[in-house]
């Protein structure tokens, strides 16, 4: 009999589940389901319920036999995160007790050549954690270059973005860029990088991704999802891996776990209760031995909080941040 494959260890894990604290007759959204590490350790505690969510289909077949060992504990569904609400309603569920976030692009996804995420395997330049909409491919083949450019820059945080656009716009014309090997020789002509710093594509890979996926928009709509479905004492767990992911999940939590200030000039002005205790004063980071083990934890920041019983705040406006709607009215 061959030896049974070790189980995906997700990063930040035991503290996730340590902050999340599931509870026996709990109903717990793994929002982003992916290898279904938290999944396992939720079902761990007896009589827990567990809805788990996530975009790829392959992550949701490849959790078939989690679900069937569950006993009818574990639901799949094929979706985005920020559908949380909906796909609990779809179940009869009104409320739960308590999220989990994964965000951003799992260890099989680079792992996997054909599915363009990665700069260090050739493979099609696609990038799409589900199954529809543009890819990479079609992005660096149609949008200007100062859209290309505001991508990059905005969502990468590259600071040669303006010179990486000019470079893709000017390669585009010769031929099409249809791998992460072409893309990634492109970049590297352009930003140069020292001995022992991230890879010269890292940054435009990373921005295409999140515009790819609507990654932010995704993040910002399934925090506030979350904190209309959660019972008061439930709880929320956000791991990111990027900066500009934990600065929306650090904002969100920060407006909703502190009393609006008001105005001395507008006493009359009702203040809002907060909706969130804060459970983490600064992000949770991984340990020596954890970054060992899996140097691609090293970005990794988690942020927990408790729902409270205050009312639901108003949404937030989103920022202004590139988005595939631009792109499709020939940004």
């Amino acid at each position: 009999m061959s030896e049974r494959a070790p189980r995906h260890i997700s990063v930040l894990g035991r503290e996730a589940v340590a902050y999340l604290a599931p509870r026996a007759g709990g109903i717990y959204v793994d929002a982003t389901f992916g290898a279904g590490g938290y999944s396992r350790a939720i079902l761990d505690v007896a009589d827990t319920r567990v809805m788990g969510i996530d975009r790829d289909r392959t992550a949701i077949t490849g959790g078939f036999d989690l679900v069937d060992g569950a006993g009818g504990r574990l639901m799949l569904v094929e979706g985005r995160f920020s559908s949380l609400a909906e796909v609990c309603a779809a179940q009869g569920v009104e409320a739960i007790d308590g999220v989990v976030m994964d965000v951003g692009v799992s260890s099989m996804q680079l792992d996997q050549a054909g599915r363009g995420f990665s700069f260090r395997l050739d493979g099609p330049l696609d990038m799409r954690m589900g199954q529809t909409g543009p890819t990479a491919a079609d992005v660096v083949a149609t949008a200007s270059e100062k859209h290309l450019a505001d991508i990059i820059y905005l969502l990468g945080e590259e600071r040669h973005s303006r010179g990486v656009a000019r470079a893709v716009v000017a390669a585009r014309k010769d031929a099409p860029i249809t791998t992460t090997d072409a893309l990634a020789d492109i970049v590297a002509k352009v930003v140069r990088a020292k001995p022992n710093e991230i890879h010269p594509a890292t940054r435009t890979f990373q921005a295409l991704r999140i515009f790819v996926n609507e990654e932010l928009d995704e993040l910002q709509t399934a925090l506030a999802a979350a904190e209309r479905m959660l019972k008061p004492g439930g709880r929320l767990v956000v791991v990111s891996f990027h900066s500009l992911e934990d600065r929306i999940v650090k904002n969100f939590l920060s407006l909703r776990g502190k009393v609006s200030a008001g105005s001395r000039h507008l006493p009359e002005v009702a203040k809002a209760a907060p909706s969130f205790q804060i459970l983490t004063k600064r992000p949770v980071t991984p340990d020596e031995a954890e970054l060992a083990a899996n140097p691609r934890a090293r970005s990794a920041k988690l942020r927990a909080a408790e729902r409270t019983a205050a009312p639901v705040h108003a949404d937030d406006d989103l920022p202004s941040w590139p988005r595939l709607s631009d792109l499709k009215r020939g940004g």
